[in-house]
This record gives C-alpha cells, structure tokens and sequence, in this order.
C-alpha cells in the first residue's frame, strides 16, 4: 500500500492545473484568397482548463471567439458540406458514442466504405497528430480532409464555399465571426476548429477522483493499480511486477491517456492491407504503427482498433493478454508475445472496472455540441 501512496502523490504532482490557453503563431489568414480576418468585433470564447490539464494551444490566427464558436458547430452539422447534402461531419461522430462511430467503418456518400475506424472527438485541442496514421499536425488541416475524400463526404470545397454563400443563414454567421460575410474552405475550417477545440471531456471519476470528489471502488482501485503496474514476472522482465503494462502508452501525461505517438501494438504480422503511419513517413520501420488513441470515453468507443476489429473491452484485453503478433516492427513494450500477459480473470474484470472510470457521460450528453440544425 506504501508503494501504492507514493504511485499517487507522484501522479498528483506532476501536472499544474492552467486556467487559460497559448496562442501559437501560425502565420497569415487565409493565403489561398487573400481574405483577411477581422477579429476585432468577435467576443473572446472563455475556455475553462481543467484542473490537471496543461494550457491549450490556439493558432493565433485562429482565437477562440464565441462567434467562431457557433458557427463552427452550424458546419459540424451541416449536410451540405457533402456531394449529396446527404452526411454531415456529425454523421460519423455521434455524440452517444462519445462522438466516433459504433460501425466498424463509417458509411460516406452513396455508402461508399472505408478501412478505418473513425476516432473519437474527445479533447483534440490537446492533439499533435490527427487521423490513425498522423498525416495532418492541426486541426484546422485535418477538417480540410474528409469533405473532399471519396470515401466520406465527396464533395470539392468550391461547391461547398457556393453552397453555403448561397445560403441565407452563413454569410451573416461568417461575417460575424470574421469580419466580413466571404466563405472559404480556410474560414470553415477555422470555425469547426473552434468548435471542436470547446469539446472538453473533464468529468469522469477519474476526473473527479483526482480533485478528491471520489474514492474508487475496490475493484476500480485494483484495476488502477494493473493500469500503471509493470507487466510480466520479475525474473523474466526488468521491473516486472505482474501488472497490465498499460501505462506507457496510455499514461496520465497530459490527462489525455494516450501519448500521441505511434506504436505497432501487435495486431498483425504483415501489413499489406494497411501500413499505417508508413503510408505518411515512408519508413519502413512505422510499419504497422497507428497513433495511440485516447482511453477517455472508451467504454462508449467500441469497436476497437485502427480497424474496429475488436467489438468490446474484453477483447482488447485479451489481445494484450495473448501477447499479440510479434512482426519486424512490433513495440518495444509489447514485451509479451510469447506468453502474454497472462492476467487472471479477476485481473481483467478490474481492469475493465477502471476503464469505466474513464467515462464522461455528461460530455456525451452536453447540449452545447448538439446538432443545432435540429
């Protein structure tokens, strides 16, 4: 238990709670038009940080503003910004499901299918890579993607900028939070940053236990201890004490449980189908690699994976507990494929406890990021 108390107060320690945003430089406004924002009429959007969250980055041509806010959220819901005005970015990232997707792939225009699983919209003001593979660095590039990918929304964003110019309701929205009423796919973007820069997940029991506004149960304290112990034995593995090894990747760094980084995590042993963070580098040592997702909301998440293959909790956790596939790239924590690690039944279940602990169902349910469309 003394080792347990000392786990904690260093946990505790090492993160400063801030109640306030950096704004990063990121150069001109829109280049590609010559349009310049006016922000000078805009009301300032008051992000609140979380207590044990470090500042959040803001593009400086890019401040958060009320205005930029909710016309962000109009975009994230509006079916126009598709080929057939049939999807909306919220079509795939529903809020029940923690904003992902319950399918194993989500379904573009005219059902056109993908070979990825779409990641959660939880906290990505805190995120250096987007998409599986990390092949866009903010979030304003990212929201560029989808609109014109075949397999999602279809659409060229010179229909979009005259869809919505042709719309009575996004001209005045865009003056608002601009300065002037001309849409461009840089000015969308920036807007849907905005608001998904708001979407903060803060109020789990995780969350709360850590301002000492709950105990963990036993099963759920047992399962925090397996989370942040050593895997395998001890006189097999360095420092090993017979723990679920999850912490390295999915640790308490920036509250975000994940690293942001890129592992091959032994889901395979070839990887023909997809490469993964390959197909951005061109390394042939991120083969196989995908960015490490957050375990925030991960009991509303499923199904699992870059490719959804795994349906529930239970099954990722027998992956890891298995061992995995071992392959050329395979982790440097993944020190486990021969054996696995070998958790006991009870182990999973309080594995699973404290997972659950991870879950924020008032962010789900917050009316803010609702479909105003509706």
């Amino acid at each position: 238990m003394k080792k347990i108390s000392w786990i904690m107060i260093l946990i505790f320690c090492g993160f400063f709670a801030a109640c306030r945003y950096d704004v990063l430089d990121s150069g001109n406004d829109n280049p590609s038009d010559g349009i310049v924002d006016d922000f000078s009429m805009t009301n300032p959007y008051e992000l609140s940080i979380p207590p044990f969250f470090p500042p959040m980055d803001i593009p400086s041509n890019n401040p958060l503003t009320q205005e930029s806010v909710l016309l962000g959220k109009y975009l994230f819901w509006e079916k126009q910004l598709s080929l057939d005005n049939s999807i909306s970015c919220g079509s795939c990232h529903l809020p029940q499901n923690s904003f992902s997707d319950p399918n194993q792939f989500s379904s573009g225009v005219g059902g056109t299918m993908g070979n990825r699983q779409s990641m959660a919209l939880i906290n990505l003001g805190w995120t250096r890579h987007f998409f599986w593979d990390g092949r866009k660095s903010s979030l304003e590039d990212q929201i560029l993607e989808p609109i014109e990918n075949p397999v999602e929304m279809h659409e060229e964003w010179s229909n979009v900028v005259e869809k919505l110019s042709n719309d009575t309701l996004y001209p005045k929205m865009f003056k608002a939070a601009f300065g002037s009423p001309h849409v461009t796919k840089e000015r969308a973007a920036k807007a849907m940053a905005s608001f998904i820069r708001t979407m903060v997940s803060a109020g789990s029991k995780f969350d709360k236990q850590r301002i000492g506004q709950y105990t963990f149960a036993p099963d759920e304290y047992r399962g925090f201890v397996l989370f942040t112990t050593e895997g395998g034995s001890p006189d097999q593995v360095p420092g090993g004490s017979y723990g679920a090894d999850c912490f390295h990747c999915h640790g308490f760094g920036d509250m975000q449980m994940t690293d942001g980084l890129f592992h091959n995590n032994g889901l395979d042993s070839h990887f023909q189908n997809d490469p993964g963070r390959f197909n951005v580098t061109y390394n042939p040592l991120d083969s196989g690699k995908f960015k490490t997702p957050t375990l925030r909301n991960i009991e509303f998440t499923s199904p699992y994976m870059h490719d959804g293959r795994f349906n529930t909790l239970l099954e990722v956790i027998e992956h890891y507990n298995t061992g995995g596939h071992p392959s050329t790239t395979i982790d440097s924590f993944m020190k486990f494929t021969s054996g696995g690690l070998q958790l006991s039944e009870t182990s999973k279940n309080d594995l699973i406890a404290f997972l659950k602990c991870l879950s924020d169902t008032a962010f789900m349910n917050n009316t803010n990021f609702k479909d105003p469309h509706e």
